[in-house]
């Protein structure tokens, strides 16, 4: 599959925006984490603005980020959210309370737990009627969301915009699922080259198990292995850069190969 990426955003530990990230993922500036800091889009109407939780806010905050630096509009532009496990926080709410004796889950609690949360505050924030998909694939839910926005690419002949996340879960449930780091990193890409198109990407699945690129930074690495998301950390460093680069993601129980090319 060949597409074309025309921005990115990104928010994470240390990584404020796509922007202030670039020097970070070419080396040049050293990494230093740092918390990240998450707010509810002020476009969204203050009940809603209320009840983000910070899933949505991350998610959103990525998706913007791209939407920055493009000269699409998000009313028109399919998405596609991709997510290990999408609110572990409110998860874990709802299981204490489905342990007490009342076991009285708060609806609102209910409506920020499904996967799709996200999604549905984007359209409502963005005022997007567009087609969007929301889907899980445990670690390999980045490379997913991916092929996924590619093919809905190629098939449409459309614009898409990838969003993935992830965060941390509380404990006990830290213990069995332990993600590191809050992180959202967001992909426009086009079916054809376009003026704002600055890098070509040639996919193909292998179904043998294949060595996973890796980052230089020993923290940007841990952050590749302890968040999903972070799986897509070697495209984006090989996106801030200004040369073709190939390189491999895990995926399923094969790789994930990518070409990145400048255009």
């Amino acid at each position: 599959m060949q597409v074309f990426v025309e921005s990115v955003g990104l928010v994470g530990p240390g990584l404020t925006s796509w922007a202030a990230s670039r020097p970070i993922l070419n080396g040049l500036t050293p990494y230093v984490p740092d918390e990240v800091q998450l707010r509810p889009p002020e476009s969204l109407p203050p009940a809603e603005r209320r009840r983000t939780g910070a899933p949505v806010k991350l998610a959103i905050g990525a998706g913007l980020d791209a939407l920055s630096h493009s000269q699409r509009t998000a009313d028109a532009l399919a998405t596609v959210f991709a997510s290990s496990g999408a609110d572990g926080e409110m998860i874990h709410q709802i299981c204490e309370v489905l342990a007490t004796p009342q076991r009285e889950v708060s609806p609102t609690r209910f409506h920020n737990s499904v996967h799709n949360a996200p999604a549905g505050y984007w359209s409502i924030a963005l005022r997007s009627r567009a087609p969007s998909t929301s889907l899980s694939c445990f670690d390999w839910s980045f490379p997913a969301g991916l092929l996924e926005a590619c093919a809905w690419c190629l098939a449409e002949g459309e614009a898409v915009l990838l969003i993935s996340y992830d965060l941390p879960y509380s404990e006990p449930l830290h213990a069995v699922r332990p993600i590191t780091g809050t992180l959202g990193a967001a992909v426009l890409l086009a079916p054809q080259p376009t003026s704002a198109g600055f890098a070509r990407l040639d996919l193909q699945v292998a179904g043998e198990a294949g060595m996973a690129t890796q980052m230089n930074d020993a923290a940007l690495e841990e952050l590749r292995n302890r968040n999903p998301t972070g799986r897509a950390l070697p495209l984006l460093r090989a996106l801030a850069g200004p040369s073709a680069e190939q390189l491999v993601l895990d995926y399923l129980d094969g790789t994930l190969s990518i070409s990145v090319s400048p255009c």
